[in-house]
């Protein structure tokens, strides 16, 4: 099984595309250290965890044909 991981933002200028597919991972601590692994300079950059549009900061567990999104800090006024 597939999941997909959108990228906004910043975040597209290093990972060189908006979404990215790759296969199932259980947690969301176990996909962000995925992501790391494969775009190293994400790390020194602060992000947001969405799953379901839902923002989440802890470690969740990731259901099947779940949303995904990687997001920049954000602010609004």
């Amino acid at each position: 099984m597939k999941i997909e991981v959108l990228f906004f933002g910043q975040l597209t200028d290093i990972t060189g595309s908006s979404k990215l597919v790759i296969d199932y991972v259980d947690t969301t601590d176990n996909l962000k250290k995925i992501i790391l692994e494969k775009f190293p300079a994400l790390s020194s950059l602060k992000f947001a965890i969405a799953v379901n549009k839902q923002m989440v900061t802890d470690n969740i567990s990731i259901e099947k044909n779940s949303s995904i999104a990687f997001m920049p800090p954000f602010s609004g006024g």
